[in-house]
């Protein structure tokens, strides 16, 4: 898959917003103020941090190795760290960003939830 296509999946859901925080590398996607996915185009081969639910990413991490690896600088236990050019097919990553997207909304209250996900 390509990081472009990761970047414009990203800013298409919900209150999908991109910033550099760290300098020009990861871009960072958040929702409501908080971060979901970390995308680092420059490495090699270019990657996306996701947070999942902990039995989500133990089960990741055992179905795909070598391509699902543990949080790069994140908490091993919440985070994975998705190779672009590994096992998963574009539509798995793509599946994987959804799901991330939501377990950050399921954080936030209620009333600063984007109006599509209340």
């Amino acid at each position: 898959m390509k990081p472009e296509t990761v970047a414009q999946h990203c800013l298409s859901l919900p209150d999908g917003t991109e910033d550099f925080p760290f300098g020009p590398q990861p871009a960072v996607y958040k929702t409501g103020g908080k971060i979901f996915a970390l995308l680092a185009e420059d490495a090699d081969p270019p990657r996306v941090s996701l947070k999942l639910p902990p039995d989500e990413v133990e089960a990741l991490k055992a179905q795909y190795p070598g391509t699902v690896l543990p949080g790069y600088h994140l908490n091993k236990r919440h985070w994975v760290t998705v190779l672009l050019e590994g096992d998963l097919d574009d539509e798995e990553i793509l599946t994987l960003i959804d799901a991330s997207h939501e377990t950050v909304i399921q954080t936030i209250p209620r009333t600063r939830r984007p109006p599509s996900a209340r």
